[in-house]
């Protein structure tokens, strides 16, 4: 009884084994790296950069294709560490303008944990480009 007892539990002991590997969840991969990054934060997360590409758009009304070159490659996905178009270095200066702006003339105030500052939307209200005052009139 002994002997048959043996391949039993070697077997249980197997699947036992196996089930509980199946179970540890497998290691996640890093996220990929946005590549050539002038302006933002080279150790951005993916979800930081989303949510800023997402706000340029609403804010110009435009798609990723604006500042973003279709891929050599495969021309149905972009390549977004292209420098291929204008609109992409129009956005980083536009960046730094802005973050210039903002640095200078609206800095945190004491006991005030929320500051003003100007963003994207602010002049472009979601247009291509700024309307100018003067027409609004």
């Amino acid at each position: 009884m002994k002997n048959r007892l043996k391949p039993f539990l070697f077997l249980s002991a197997i699947v036992g084994i196996i089930s509980l590997a199946a179970m540890v969840p497998a290691k996640q991969q890093d996220e990929p790296k946005a590549k050539n990054l002038k302006v933002l934060p080279k150790d951005i997360s993916h979800e930081e950069l989303d949510k800023i590409m997402d706000d340029f758009k609403t804010a110009l009304g435009v798609k990723c294709d604006f500042c973003h070159a279709r891929s050599k490659d495969n021309p149905k996905r972009l390549d977004f560490a292209s420098d291929e178009k204008e609109h992409k270095e129009v956005a980083r200066d536009m960046m730094r303008m802005t973050n210039k702006i903002n640095k200078k003339y609206f800095k945190e105030h004491e006991g005030n944990d929320q500051i003003a500052a100007i963003q994207c939307v602010t002049c472009h209200n979601g247009n291509k480009k700024p309307l100018n005052m003067a027409s609004k009139n």
